[in-house]
């Protein structure tokens, strides 16, 4: 008999529960309990669980055709790109499977736009300490953490990481070799720590004056995570490239790489390709999700329930000081830093019935369904409180 080594690779430390079934913001488990998903799959079930007009387009397309390879015409693709085009800054759409794919198509177009305007020495590109942008070889390089590049290298030398938004240190490293500049409007996994309209603005100028491309990597604050459809609109700017997944397929697997045309014109027959993305399951579910969001009042009222949930974390803050250090983040993607580890905080809170997401060892990431309700985030404030209520008086010296 074989040694029974896990049968799934252990890179991941679930917590002992098992979902059955969902339904809005919420998940059952085996058992029936009922859990306040503040946490939607990372970011992914951007209208809940079981979406109705979700699950009805997924329906009708699986009756009709699952998949295609991209050598034939798919409408619900050009359709899907015709609409993201229209209603942002870009001219092109590349689909993918996948944030970390869209990540690639980003950084493959950066070097490929430098090599075809008769600069192939322009190939690195900068990134910002603290950054996430995906597992794979390219992008934990990208990245360069730690915990995520021991034991895979050596490491591409593709990148040059500098200090979150110190500018003097990005002017800096810039160099004849330099492409492009990658940030996220929000870091997610670095711990919800937000790029300002300022900033946002001045990394715009310095890559305009220094002959640089801007990407943005919105593929966990875009599809209007932050009451836009996408973080940068806030800041009045245009990137050259911006990457999306997660909300975009409400849970079923998509991504998508966006482009000006003049980045997106280097691309020709043969010189890129997916082998699922776009296909026609993926893009079904893309077109109803967009459908959902760019519904009028929809962004409207994510800024008003967001808001809501701020005053209500902001007024936990002031409860429970000492422990709740600081509240960050814009729309419905929040992070409370914690005095105390978040693991157990979250634990205590998956056994009073509501999920939250972790964003380093003490924030705490709040991220939950674009459509959530008004009785639904009074419910996680009240969770939220005797959770820490609980926190606080552990924490609480014994009396003499």
């Amino acid at each position: 008999m074989k040694n029974r080594f896990p049968a799934i690779m252990p890179t991941y430390n679930p917590f002992d529960v098992i979902f059955e079934r969902g339904e809005g913001s919420y998940l059952f488990d085996k058992d029936g309990k009922k859990y306040l998903d503040f946490s939607s799959g990372l970011a992914v079930t951007a209208l809940g669980h079981s979406h109705p007009k979700l699950v009805e387009a997924l329906h009708s397309q699986v009756d009709k055709l699952w998949h295609l390879s991209n050598m034939f015409r798919i409408p619900a693709q050009e359709k899907l790109a015709e609409r993201l085009v229209d209603e942002t800054f870009a001219d092109s759409v590349f689909f993918t499977n996948s944030g970390v794919e869209a990540i690639e198509c980003a950084m493959k177009l950066a070097r490929k736009y430098y090599h075809d305007n008769n600069q192939p020495e322009r190939y690195r590109i900068i990134t910002f300490e603290n950054s996430f942008h995906g597992r794979s070889l390219a992008t934990i390089a990208a990245a360069g953490k730690e915990k995520l590049v021991n034991g895979f290298g050596p490491m591409p030398d593709w990148f040059d990481h500098v200090p979150f938004l110190d500018l003097a240190a990005l002017e800096a490293v810039i160099s004849d070799e330099t492409a492009a500049l990658m940030i996220e409007p929000i870091q997610g996994e670095g711990g919800i720590r937000l790029v300002s309209d300022e900033d946002m603005r001045a990394l715009r100028q310095i890559a305009d004056d220094r002959g640089l491309l801007l990407i943005l990597d919105e593929v966990q604050c875009g599809m209007g995570r932050t009451g836009k459809l996408f973080a940068h609109e806030w800041s009045g700017i245009k990137p050259d490239i911006i990457t999306i997944a997660k909300g975009i397929g409400g849970g079923f697997p998509v991504g998508a790489c966006l482009a000006t045309s003049r980045v997106a014109t280097v691309l020709s027959t043969g010189s890129h390709g997916t082998t699922y993305g776009g296909n026609p399951l993926a893009m079904a579910v893309g077109n109803a999700v967009l459908d959902e969001i760019l519904s009028p009042g929809f962004l409207d009222n994510i800024d008003r329930v967001s808001g809501m949930l701020m005053e209500g974390l902001q007024a936990l803050k002031r409860k429970y000081e000492g422990i709740i250090l600081d509240i960050r983040g814009k729309g419905l993607m929040i992070g409370v830093e914690c005095s105390l580890p978040i693991r157990p905080l979250q634990k205590n809170l998956i056994e009073t019935g509501m999920i939250a997401a972790a964003a380093g060892p003490k924030i705490l990431r709040l991220l939950p369904p674009l459509n959530i309700k008004d009785e639904e985030i009074t419910e996680a404030l009240e969770k939220l409180d005797g959770v820490f209520s609980r926190a606080h008086l552990s924490e609480a010296p014994a009396a003499s």
